[in-house]
């Protein structure tokens, strides 16, 4: 009698959690985990893992950085892929690191190579899963939001769009700058407040002036300071990152900023 195939063993992929889902928004790392494994995936969270090193990168302070990208690229360095769920962090590993610590050839060597096999989540699912993911209702209208970084630094714009485009119920509606930035940018809100502000603020006029419920993107940050001045101005839109609505776990989470309002 013939023995029964075994299934074969499912790849594995790490999961990069970053600082901002990790700290504040767990059910982005949770929804990011959900789609993985519905793409077919089995999903490591290495617990090495720490900052990507961006902010001390930004702020000039290389020698750190420097410390930091090397703790991400020893604890990565098996993963045949890596996936994020942010495009800056992933923007960071891809296109800094390299640069980064090019004055060290091994490391240079081994920056470039986790440079190759790290993914954003969209891109990653779209461009190397390549599966259609389980169908999610979420009827509702949205706006999505391109990051500065991953929209400049790893050419992400049509892969949220595809895959919101597979949400039943759920209606797109572009906003005018949709490619401006928000004014976050790390550290620069900190830097330069008043620019921030201002960014932030055309950004939420154009976001309410599609009429749209919601607003999406691929960047906590990003997320946190559109949410933050739709709260303080009034506006009812809600904010959630792509993850968690393509995951349909948005619709048992608050929105972004909600959970910390009085």
């Amino acid at each position: 009698m013939s023995q029964a195939s075994s299934p074969a063993p499912r790849p594995t992929v790490a999961l990069f959690v970053t600082c901002l889902v990790d700290l504040f928004r767990p059910s982005v790392g949770f929804a990011t985990a959900q789609l993985l494994e519905q793409a077919g995936y089995s999903v490591d969270v290495p617990e090495a893992q720490t900052c990507c090193g961006q902010p001390a990168y930004n702020s000039g302070d290389r020698a750190h950085a420097k410390q930091i990208a090397k703790q991400v690229i020893a604890t990565f360095r098996e993963y045949a892929h890596v996936v994020v769920p942010s495009g800056s962090c992933a923007g960071t590993i891809t296109a800094h690191y390299p640069d980064l610590l090019r004055d060290e050839p091994d490391w240079a060597q081994a920056a470039r190579d986790l440079a190759d096999r790290t993914w954003e989540l969209t891109r990653f699912l779209v461009e190397v899963a390549q599966v259609d993911l389980p169908t999610v209702d979420h009827k509702t209208t949205t706006t999505y939001h391109d990051s500065c970084s991953g929209l400049r630094e790893l050419g992400i714009r049509s892969q949220p769009r595809q895959l919101l485009g597979r949400v039943n119920g759920l209606q797109l509606r572009e906003m005018a700058d949709t490619d401006v930035c928000c004014g976050f940018g790390g550290t620069f809100c900190v830097k330069y407040p008043d620019i921030s502000e201002r960014l932030v603020s055309n950004k939420v006029d154009n976001i309410a002036a599609t009429g749209a419920d919601m607003v999406v993107a691929g960047d906590l940050g990003c997320l946190f300071n559109i949410a933050g001045r739709l709260h303080r101005l009034e506006k009812p839109v809600r904010a959630y990152h792509v993850a968690e609505i393509l995951a349909g776990t948005a619709r048992s989470e608050p929105a972004i900023g909600e959970g910390d309002r009085s």
